[in-house]
């Protein structure tokens, strides 16, 4: 038996001090789900999760809770550098715009108006730089 205090696991009710002897297996249980809930909510602070998403079906538990397994994470790494790797075989003004506007998140108006040239040309030429890019990854993966 253990004693533990009942202030410590439920301060919204208990404002004072009050121990109570319970088996170890129930005290086991009430601090496992104590460090949980703990974790929980220092995951929710993380993810920025502060309003609530659910909505019957669990959605920000789910958010909150996803961990990447190492296969994906190592595919995911892999992907990115094979698109870094077919941006960078792009001419240099597409690769700069594609870059600069896919990656970095930059209007075309704003990339248009740094580099002195019209929205179209920046259109037209990222619109090139995405057709060429395809192919680069339908050959060359």
């Amino acid at each position: 038996m253990k004693e533990i205090n009942l202030r410590e696991f439920y301060p919204e009710i208990y404002k004072t001090d009050l121990f109570i002897s319970l088996p170890d297996e129930v005290v086991d249980v009430l601090v496992e789900y104590q460090r949980k809930e703990v974790a929980y909510r220092r995951r929710t602070y993380r993810h920025k999760a502060f309003l609530s998403l659910d909505y019957g079906d669990d959605i920000e538990r789910e958010a909150v809770l996803f961990t990447p397994t190492l296969q994906e994470i190592v595919e995911r790494h892999l992907e990115e550098e094979r698109l870094y790797q077919a941006i960078s075989s792009l001419p240099e003004k597409q690769r700069q715009r594609v870059y600069a506007h896919y990656i970095l998140g930059i209007t075309l108006m704003d990339i248009a108006k740094m580099e002195g040239v019209s929205l179209h040309a920046v259109h037209e030429s990222i619109r090139r730089g995405l057709r060429r890019l395809e192919k680069i990854l339908e050959e060359n993966f």
